[in-house]
């Protein structure tokens, strides 16, 4: 299936009579609800539905506004009266800038969209096969040898190699990869704490993690530089991205500016490596936990190659293994919290949201919540057979977003995790080493806290 074709949720027309949404209990003097935010995110936000369809946090003294249901996130995420800002973006802006498809808005996240969507298109991702073919049987073939595999290495590795040598193309991308994982894991370290705890001068003071986190800042926006000007000494113009990029145009006809370019390229390699490497550990943790899944993928591949490596071809007939990966994201997205902003004074739900206001929500808990799923916190792929899934209310599983916002590379991204997920369970099964910890790690982004596995042969 795919994960948007769940049907609608009923019930969720508004109420004409506008209602001042309740307040979460728990907050604390001067931060809110910014200190549970930051000590158990996920529990807090998991057991807001109850209190509401809407609810009103404290972050400071700033009043965010927090949707609890499937089909509200959904409304929210195709209204025109709210856009991409908050307290997430606003943390994001020092990584992503303000020119990138991410944080964009309006005409020019429109025109970016149309620049950099040819490359995500369905008949433009055959070309990268062989790629992911070729790194995904690579990644396999190192792990043959026994011994600890540390997976967020690993899984960085190969979801920055993927994305830099599909979408950049240049050698330079293999010397770049250790670099760029380095930096970005202490940057999204730093932003979450900005964005539930906005501190604001505080975080300019040469306290050490304000110094660590300024240092891997500086250091990502130095490499991104880099490989743009490796590109243009180059003089090649591979049919990739950043050529789409570098002889992009703006609405008056002009070449787009260097600041533009260089957040698309920001853009580009941050979904490629933090959320595809969050999510290939998510799966890799599946694996070990479930073996009847990773078996059952195992036999399908089995079944559908008949003995041969797994090809990208092959993608589309790996049905099982494609609805574990979906019950993997499910479980464990990646993206797990997310900001709006109302641009008009507006309702949701039939509660009134006036406009400037921040909106907060949750795929983790929407994806998790008990009203949505039976059995919940099961990890069940088969949920996501055609004569199941239609039972999901639609938005409860929307893990690339939806509408004009919906990720570009959605179809890329599912081929490479499926292809991945493939080639790792035809030839292993998996088992926690000593001192891995699965745990959720809260950050920007959301994945295992330190999962180490051996790889057993089969």
């Amino acid at each position: 299936m795919t994960v948007e074709s769940a049907q609608p949720e009923s019930g969720t027309s508004a109420d004409p009579g506008l209602r001042e949404p309740p307040l979460a209990g728990g907050r604390v003097p001067l931060l809110g609800h910014g200190l549970r935010l930051a000590r158990d995110p996920l529990a807090f936000l998991a057991q807001l539905r109850p209190h509401g369809d809407v609810v009103r946090l404290k972050l400071g003294p700033k009043t965010v506004y927090a949707p609890t249901t499937p089909g509200l996130t959904g409304a929210l995420a195709l209204s025109p009266d709210f856009i991409i800002a908050g307290p997430l973006w606003e943390s994001l802006e020092g990584l992503l800038g303000k020119e990138g498809v991410a944080t964009a808005n309006g005409p020019l996240h429109r025109r970016q969209r149309r620049t950099i969507q040819p490359a995500f298109r369905l008949d433009a991702i055959p070309a990268y096969g062989p790629v992911m073919e070729e790194e995904a049987h690579a990644l396999a073939e190192r792990w043959q040898s026994g011994g600890t595999i540390d997976c967020t290495a690993e899984a960085f590795r190969v979801a920055v190699r993927v994305a830099a040598r599909c979408l950049l193309r240049g050698p330079y991308m293999d010397q770049c990869a250790e670099r760029l994982c380095d930096a970005l894991a202490t940057v999204f370290r730093g932003m979450y704490r900005r964005m539930v705890v906005p501190l604001g001068p505080l975080y300019r003071l040469p306290f050490p993690a304000n110094r660590e986190f300024n240092r891997a800042l500086a250091d990502l926006h130095l490499l991104v530089d880099e490989i743009i000007a490796e590109r243009r000494a180059s003089g090649q113009k591979p049919d990739d991205l950043l050529t789409a990029l570098l002889d992009a145009k703006d609405d008056n006809g002009d070449p787009i500016g260097e600041q533009e370019i260089h957040d698309q390229v920001i853009a580009i390699l941050t979904p490629g490596g933090e959320t595809i490497a969050a999510t290939i550990m998510w799966l890799l943790q599946a694996l070990a936990e479930h073996p009847e899944q990773a078996d059952r993928v195992s036999a399908e591949v089995e079944t559908v190659t008949g003995g041969r490596p797994v090809a990208f071809a092959d993608v589309r007939r790996l049905t099982h293994t494609n609805n574990v990966v979906v019950e993997g994201m499910r479980l464990g997205p990646a993206v797990w919290i997310l900001t709006r902003r109302a641009v008009v004074d507006t309702e949701l739900g039939g509660y009134r949201i006036p406009a400037g206001a921040d909106i907060l929500y949750s795929p983790y808990a929407i994806q998790r919540d008990p009203e949505s799923y039976a059995d919940h916190l099961e990890f069940d792929p088969d949920r996501w057979l055609p004569e199941r899934a239609k039972d999901v209310p639609k938005y409860a599983m929307s893990p690339f977003s939806v509408g004009n916002r919906k990720c570009p590379g959605s179809d890329f991204s599912m081929a490479q995790l499926t292809l991945i997920t493939a080639a790792l369970a035809a030839r292993y099964r998996f088992e926690h080493a000593p001192g891995s910890d699965g745990t959720p790690h809260v950050g920007v982004t959301l994945r295992p806290h330190r999962l180490l596995l051996r790889a057993v042969p089969r």
